[in-house]
């Protein structure tokens, strides 16, 4: 399959090799929806012997295109954000046919144990099988052909998640942890509220001038994009404290009163994403339920 030079910033397609930078090239997975955008982003660096990083679902053929698109070059390191299915499995697939070292984030531990009506949820998306061969720390290098990484811990969306800096274009493989097309979903036990505002807020001590996210396009003067992230996600704790000091509700009332409107379909989503806040809050003291921290438990202000 032919190499397109072409750049598209806000929605890229599945079906080609596409060249952004000098040292990075974008292969987007079909697998399109309502969490993924036009389909998981997979990247190429480096030149003649690569290092593919998030090679996705690892579903009937998917691996195959890739190579094919790759031509003569040969795969050397397979890199792995974090462990969502439609992010690692296909990195064993690759292995399998490449013999590349996989290396990148650990296996997946969700943020605390989880409770039954939180089992459903973890199974979905979790990545259970993944074991690499190296896994890689917060600040350790994986160097290539021509190209450094550094790995940089961002636990939050996932608690094993990590983001890449490409020192040679200060750049940033910022997986599903920073993406300019949607909001990141924080969803517990797999992932935790406070530990990704603190990731954010180390992004932000950090100076890449362009993030190439998990999905969609990339993400364009970072700094400001993350303070706009960080910002909507206190407003979001403020409305939910808000509410509550109305009386204890259930998050499907909170879900109904704070996203007015809401596509029926993401209404789950949104539910997962005002839990995490509640989860956060209530660890802070600042919110309280009788029993567990639940989807279907009911809270009041402190």
């Amino acid at each position: 399959m032919a190499e397109r030079l072409t750049f598209d910033p806000a929605r890229p397609q599945p079906g080609h090799l596409e060249r952004l930078t000098p040292l990075v090239r974008r292969w987007v997975l079909p697998n399109p929806g309502p969490f993924t955008c036009t389909g998981t982003c997979c990247y190429v660096i480096g030149n003649g012997r690569v290092a593919v990083l998030d090679p996705g679902p690892g579903r009937a053929g998917e691996v195959e295109a890739l190579l094919a698109a790759l031509g003569r070059e040969q795969v050397t390191q397979i890199v792995v954000t974090h462990t969502h299915r439609d992010h690692s499995p296909g990195a064993r697939v690759l292995q399998k046919r490449t013999g590349a070292t996989i290396a990148g984030c650990g296996p997946h531990v969700p943020a605390r144990a989880f409770n039954g009506d939180e089992q459903a949820l973890l199974d979905a998306s979790a990545d259970s099988e993944h074991v690499p061969d190296v896994v890689l720390r917060d600040g350790e290098h994986l160097t290539g052909a021509g190209f450094n990484l550094e790995a940089v811990a961002t636990p939050g969306h996932t608690m094993n998640h990590l983001a890449f800096a490409l020192l040679e274009e200060n750049t940033l493989f910022s997986g599903d942890h920073v993406m300019a097309w949607s909001t990141t979903i924080v969803a517990p036990p797999d992932g935790a509220m406070g530990a990704y505002m603190a990731s954010l807020e180390k992004l932000c001590a950090r100076r890449e001038t362009l993030y190439w996210p998990g999905h969609g396009g990339p993400v364009q003067d970072p700094q400001r994009y993350l303070r706009a992230v960080i910002g909507h996600r206190r407003m979001r704790e403020s409305s939910i404290l808000a509410a509550l000091g109305d009386g204890p509700t259930q998050i499907p009332a909170l879900v109904e009163r704070l996203y007015e409107g809401l596509n029926p379909a993401l209404k789950g989503a949104a539910a997962l994403s005002v839990f995490a806040h509640l989860e956060d809050l209530a660890g802070r003291g600042r919110v309280t339920t009788e029993g567990e921290v639940t989807l279907h438990a009911t809270y009041a202000a402190a």
